[in-house]
């Protein structure tokens, strides 16, 4: 299935404007792994065998019978025959006539290619071993021939490996891959391509997970911050003064010991917030000079208020994850505004409100609004982060998730990032305490999400397929005196598209009962209070009766099945066991269905 985790992913855009699922543009994902010839679990654009997924009911891997698996006796033939030639070829004769391999775990090594065109080291059983004791920084990509993820990551990954071995620096990129070297895989707990996994100093059983950006610059600075000094020492003064004005942003942790339990968690939280320089001191007079007198963190900036410090609590010491949050919500400037660079920064920050000020740059009326919004800014640090959207410039692309046109700014809109629902003023307006009022209101929960809806389409309820909005779903789907089976999609999803025909057929099917609903419901233009759509398409069975139930239908996605599930009043009938065909003699194995019971779907 197609992993898109927010609605203004380009591949949500693919088909509609809105797209799938938040506000959030920057986001990376992966492909989760299943068995040959199970459904692909995640993942945009699926290969197999050199062929993109169609966008069927489901995707399917081919089954593996290369030489990493060894599957069958006729393949392991195959390969025996493939050894004997190598051997011919990398060998020669001995003086008694036999065939004589040199070096032969290393010749095979070669043979195989352990580094391709783009200094990425091409990894395999063979050769995993020598390679983690040849680098002493081995970091390595997991991945599938056929993730589309994988294929976007490879430019970058390349880069950042050139990068590095021109620098001539301790630290390498290799890759596996997993669908070919599956001891390797399992070996590494690898269950989403692509994965990235730090090898240090030939240690292979405790590999460091890699959580930099995926992108060329940020594997560079991820893989430099651990090959090199996580931390500058500062002796004096000088340098220190010299340090702080090197760079917008620079965080120095002054410690009474270099060697405590404090000061080994700081170069903890330098190996993860890689893009800002870290400084350390101990000297008497840097703690004089800077106003200190314990252990303290504190981050230099260029902007808003300066300095911020983070004393370090004696009996508590450093939380590394609490530090880390710390130093990347007060490395965002108080409001930030919306643009392609900054938005990794904003999403990243991970503070669980958004509070987004939507006005026209080019109009110095609603340039003005900016100051009242930046002063309430101040007492939601770490809560809520406050950011202006240019609908004229780079935010223009996502008017469409909250269902505006420029023309509607300057207007405010408060977003929960956990669910994407959004909030608005019942009128706008933009003084600093109107601001701050509602916000806290929010906060509080006393303030009713604002859900979108699209306009009833003319008969949208005499159809076979009842076409539901935000406005009408409650009066059917909870409608005591039916059994409602809605479809929740999106009109670029693949998945959808492919089970429109049955969904219709189920329909005309069902038209003419009179206690059972078949609808459809487009998630991308419409939004419920209670219900949250995590992917498409999504099937939820409302039965009749009190109590507002819902049933989601996780089974196969046929007009059949669907009405086994319709006719015993929200549940499939349990089939009973399948009765093996295969010989007790046999030694194949027997090639899996297409048709399984967890069907793929676009995931938000």
């Amino acid at each position: 299935m197609c992993l898109c985790p927010h609605r203004l992913c380009p591949a949500g855009r693919a088909g509609s404007a809105v797209g799938t699922g938040g506000w959030k543009t920057a986001t990376w994902s992966c492909c989760l792994i299943v068995g040959a010839g199970q459904p692909v679990a995640k993942g945009h654009e699926h290969q197999g065998s050199g062929t993109t997924c169609p966008g069927a009911l489901i995707c399917v891997l081919p089954l593996d019978i290369g030489f990493g698996t060894m599957q069958g006796w006729g393949t392991r033939l195959v390969w025996l025959l493939a050894l004997a030639w190598l051997c011919l070829v990398l060998g020669g004769e001995g003086e008694d006539g036999e065939v004589v391999v040199e070096e032969e775990d290393e010749a095979l090594s070669d043979e195989l290619g352990e580094e391709d065109d783009d200094d990425v080291l091409v990894l395999h059983e063979h050769n995993f071993a020598r390679a983690l004791n040849e680098h002493q920084l081995l970091l390595v990509e997991f991945y599938a021939p056929w993730c589309g993820h994988c294929e976007r990551l490879a430019p970058a990954f390349a880069q950042a490996a050139a990068t590095l071995k021109n620098e001539s620096s301790l630290a390498r990129l290799g890759k596996v891959d997993a669908t070919a070297q599956k001891a390797l895989a399992s070996e590494f707990g690898v269950t989403s391509y692509p994965t990235l996994k730090l090898f240090h100093d030939g240690n292979r059983t405790h590999p460091l997970a890699y959580t930099g950006r995926m992108d060329a610059e940020g594997i560079v600075r991820w893989m430099q911050r651990r090959a090199g000094p996580r931390a500058t020492l500062l002796q004096d003064t000088d340098t220190a003064a010299a340090f702080i004005s090197s760079q917008d942003l620079v965080v120095i942790g002054f410690f009474k010991d270099l060697q405590g339990q404090a000061a080994q968690a700081f170069y903890e939280v330098a190996g993860e917030v890689v893009d800002v320089p870290f400084g350390v001191a101990e000297a008497a007079e840097l703690f004089q000079v800077y106003g200190l007198s314990a252990d303290t963190v504190c981050l230099f900036k260029k902007f808003d208020e300066g300095r911020t410090d983070f004393p370090v609590d004696p009996a508590r010491g450093l939380d590394v994850a609490e530090l880390t949050q710390l130093l990347r919500v007060h490395s965002l400037e108080l409001v930030m505004e919306f643009t392609n660079e900054t938005s990794e920064q904003i999403f990243g920050a991970k503070i669980p409100h958004h509070m987004l000020l939507f006005l026209n740059k080019s109009s110095p009326v609603q340039l003005a609004l900016r100051d009242g919004f930046r002063v309430a800014a101040g007492a939601f640090r770490g809560k809520v982060l406050f950011v202006v959207v240019d609908v004229t410039g780079h935010g223009a692309h996502v008017l469409p998730f909250f269902g505006m046109t420029p023309t509607d700014a300057p207007t405010l809109r408060l977003v929960k990032m956990e669910n994407n629902h959004k909030y608005r003023m019942d009128q706008d307006a933009f003084s600093e305490a109107a601001i701050r009022t509602f916000v806290q209101a929010v906060l509080d929960g006393k303030v009713k999400p604002y859900l979108l809806s699209a306009e009833p389409p003319e008969g949208w309820d005499t159809r076979p397929v009842k076409v539901l909005v935000g406005k009408t779903f409650e009066q059917v789907a909870f409608d005591e005196t039916k059994n409602v089976f809605v479809k929740f999609y999106a009109p670029w999803c693949s998945h959808c598209q492919a089970m429109a025909a049955a969904w219709e057929e189920l329909g005309e099917r069902y038209k003419d009962h009179e206690d059972i609903v078949i609808a459809e419901l487009d998630a991308t233009a419409n939004e419920l209070e209670n219900i949250t759509i995590n992917g498409f398409p999504t099937l939820h069975y409302f039965p009749a009766g009190p109590g507002r139930k819902m049933v989601e239908y996780k089974s196969t996605r046929d007009v059949e099945t669907f009405s086994k599930f319709l006719e015993n009043g929200g549940t499939l009938p349990e089939e009973p066991p399948a009765v093996s065909q295969t010989p007790e003699n046999s030694t194949g194995s027997k090639e899996p269905s297409s048709l399984g019971t967890a069907e793929s779907r676009d995931e938000l």
